[in-house]
């Protein structure tokens, strides 16, 4: 089974970091950070570690798991994590420079119904339990002093 790792990254400001795809011919859709996991990962979270800091030369603190999807043979892994520095400049990760992979632009989007509201969160399900969550103010992440 293909595992894949990904993360809600807040940031102290109560936004979260997700990343705008822009692909000919397809509408423009959000993803959070994240991929795969490889064989010579230790675990998960070194997997997540390892994709925050390829794709936005960033460390995070990882909370807790927030949420499992399975499909077919595929397993996606959703982990909820603070953030305090990040550089998309520095990024290394092999998909920027891969030849039709469109564009990936980091964004800061509020951790709010209205934030969420504003962008096509992908996949569907995640924006369902991010919604459900910020609803019910059980996110359970304190960023503010």
């Amino acid at each position: 089974m293909i595992e894949r790792v990904r993360a809600v990254l807040v940031t102290a400001d109560d936004t979260m970091l997700v990343i705008r795809r822009t692909r000919p011919g397809i509408p423009e859709y959000w993803v959070l950070p994240g991929g795969g996991v490889e064989s010579s990962d230790e675990s998960r979270e070194a997997a997540l570690h390892r994709e925050i800091h390829e794709e936005i030369a960033g460390k995070a603190d990882i909370i807790r798991l927030l949420h499992t999807m399975e499909a077919d043979d595929e397993r996606q892994l959703f982990y909820l994590a603070r953030i305090a520095t990040w550089s998309f400049d520095d990024r290394t990760g092999p998909e920027f420079s891969a030849e039709g992979r469109g564009e990936y632009a980091l964004e800061e989007v509020p951790l709010t119904l209205e934030g969420l509201d504003g962008i096509d969160l992908k996949p569907e399900e995640i924006a369902h339990v991010l919604r459900g969550a910020i609803g019910a103010g059980s996110l359970g992440v304190e960023t503010s002093p």
